[in-house]
């Protein structure tokens, strides 16, 4: 009977291989298009359904207020010879204390012992910490709800108009702004705001600026506040008349200062429109790029993020469906 059987497939061999290779490329056909309703592997998908299938990561996030504002009051006119003026906007009686020539390595060392020791919630708790490592110190009381302008300046005995050259061991200033009534601490998450300023000098004439910002939390947490980026619009782009040779040598040196030149210096008037319908409100930011720029209805379509390409590893919103009902209402 086996012998038999041997005899008529070899007697038919050509057309039994022809069927092998044709249900063989039929199968492979049906896998690859997808007929049977199996997974792909994804080289095998086209670019568009991977991006709409890929899934970015929503990240959760948590609403604190801030009860401390700080800014600078013209920059361009700082410096460690003349001083600075900084604006304080605090929701609380607060208090303003001015750490000149503060010791980097004392500094990081108390946002450390602020997470793991005890909380930095007075200025004597920072000056505890860093071991009075600074030159001089000044201190103002800054009362609720007013935007008050505060002079601060180097006094002239101390004869300090620099701080060496790059990498420097010290700060030029470090503002902290902590708040003055103790049963306020007990409100807000938020107990204090550190400020790193730079102000330029003969050695190092970076503008001055705020390079760093540190939230310190009740609980021991301490976050870098950071700005978010959204598109310019292009007929409010603000001028700059400095020259292409100073353009050059102030970006070498944000270079060396570790920061960008988009990170020191955004746009001072945004456009509240999605960058790619151009018609929702922007709610959404992607990360880590930071880049505040589509709507709800955008924002599925993106894995990559459509002003600096790239990835998204998390987005969050800027405010909730609710909030943005309130404020169509509130409009109308």
């Amino acid at each position: 009977m086996a012998a038999v059987f041997l005899v008529t497939l070899y007697e038919y061999s050509p057309l039994f291989y022809i069927a092998v290779v044709f249900t063989c490329f039929i199968v492979t056909t049906g896998l690859v298009l997808g007929w049977f309703g199996w997974d792909v592997p994804v080289i095998l998908r086209n670019s568009e359904e991977t991006q709409f299938n890929t899934r970015v990561f929503k990240k959760q996030m948590r609403q604190v207020k801030n009860p401390f504002g700080l800014e600078i009051t013209n920059p361009s006119s700082a410096s460690i010879t003349t001083g600075i003026t900084l604006t304080t906007d605090c929701l609380e009686d607060s208090l303003l204390t001015c750490y000149w020539g503060c010791s980097v390595q004392k500094l990081y060392e108390a946002l450390q012992k602020h997470f793991y020791c005890f909380r930095i919630s007075t200025p004597q708790a920072l000056e505890d910490a860093l071991y009075s490592e600074y030159l001089y110190q000044e201190q103002y009381f800054i009362k609720k709800d007013s935007k008050e302008e505060i002079y601060c300046q180097l006094p002239r005995d101390t004869k300090i108009e620099d701080f060496g050259t790059v990498p420097r061991s010290r700060y030029p200033l470090v503002a902290l702004l902590t708040l003055a009534d103790e049963d306020d601490r007990d409100i807000y998450d938020i107990i204090s705001m550190m400020s790193v300023i730079h102000i330029p000098d003969k050695t190092y004439k970076l503008s001055c600026r705020i390079l760093y910002q540190y939230l310190l939390l009740a609980q021991g947490q301490f976050h870098d506040l950071k700005q978010l980026f959204m598109s310019a619009n292009n007929n409010s782009t603000p001028s700059n008349n400095s020259s292409p040779e100073e353009q050059s040598r102030e970006r070498s040196l944000l270079e060396k200062a570790g920061l960008s030149e988009s990170e020191a210096e955004p746009p001072e008037e945004n456009s509240k429109d999605c960058v790619v319908c151009q018609n929702g409100t922007v709610n959404w930011v992607l990360l880590p790029c930071r880049h505040a720029c589509l709507c709800d209805g955008c924002v599925r379509y993106f894995q990559q993020c459509p002003m600096c390409r790239q990835f998204v590893q998390e987005s969050f919103t800027l405010c909730s469906q609710k909030e943005q009902e309130k404020d169509k209402l509130r409009a109308l």
